[in-house]
């Protein structure tokens, strides 16, 4: 008993002693946080703010009043981060830089840097329909090529630069695809179609097209066509006549794309830069 007694009292007196550390430590610490910083309260929104104007700030360096935007490759509404092999451009990306640029104070103007041969429709339009509604100038600058959707996104640009070699154009859309079910039947392999109804697995590169699928493919390439052309016309002012004539799926060089109205002039950086200068009274420092 008289063990276990001495025992307890240690306990106690390691437990007491403890206790007496840790009360300490909050003490001083509650002490100088109250005592030496100053805590302000800001509001989820407040925070939006400031967080924006800090990133818009820091997305452009100070230096520049032109921003710098690539589009190269095949246009996508996204582009996934797993898996994605050869040259993609986002829109999702695109989008962003054009907003950051828009809302940056000390940008002026933008370069779009296009080398592109088309992609999805969708994707192209959004480019484009962004570009139309910025407040500041965009210039399109047309390196190898801009063709179909990359075209598409060229002419919602206020000014659009290409040299005399540039491939522009290819008005049009396809759908087209290699069907391998020959191949299969020469393998001795059978398409088994188990879908809810008979449209479902339209477009299967395992399987004949029907004509009815034919048809609705045909359908929506036309609508999509259509957009095509009235876009063109409203952004390059040319008559859906002069388009349409035009939007064979054939790509013309710089020279002629400029007799025929789809660019503005032929040149590179340096001529844009000169031309900003002149237009805007900027004294254009790039950044890409």
């Amino acid at each position: 008993m008289l063990w276990y007694s001495f025992r307890m009292t240690r306990t106690a007196k390691i437990i007491i002693g403890s206790l007496i550390v840790i009360l300490a430590f909050f003490f001083f610490y509650y002490f100088l946080h109250l005592r030496f910083l100053h805590v302000t309260y800001v509001s989820p929104d407040d925070w939006a703010v400031e967080n924006d104007e800090v990133m818009a700030e820091e997305y452009f360096a100070p230096e520049c009043n032109v921003a710098g935007i690539n589009l190269h490759g095949e246009i996508m509404t996204y582009v996934p981060s797993i898996g994605s092999d050869g040259d993609f451009a986002s829109a999702e990306d695109i989008l962003y830089q054009l907003e950051e640029a828009e809302r940056t104070e000390h940008i002026k103007a933008v370069i779009l840097e296009i080398d592109s041969y088309g992609g999805l429709p969708v994707a192209s339009e959004e480019i484009a329909n962004k570009i139309k509604s910025m407040q500041k100038p965009v210039i399109a600058m047309i390196r190898s090529g801009a063709a179909s959707g990359g075209y598409w996104v060229a002419s919602a640009a206020d000014r659009i630069f290409a040299s005399k070699l540039s491939d522009i154009g290819s008005i049009g859309v396809t759908m087209s695809y290699l069907d391998e079910s020959k191949l299969n039947d020469k393998d001795g392999y059978t398409w088994n179609s188990l879908s809810t109804g008979k449209f479902k697995d339209s477009g299967s590169d395992q399987k004949p097209l029907t004509a009815e699928e034919r048809a609705l493919f045909e359908r929506d390439i036309q609508i999509t066509f259509e957009q095509f052309i009235a876009e063109i016309s409203a952004n390059r002012k040319l008559s859906i006549e002069k388009v349409r004539a035009l939007a064979d799926g054939s790509t013309m060089m710089g020279a002629m794309a400029l007799e025929q109205g789809l660019i503005d002039e032929i040149g590179s950086l340096d001529e844009i830069k000169e031309y900003i200068a002149k237009i805007y009274a900027v004294e254009p420092e790039v950044c890409w």
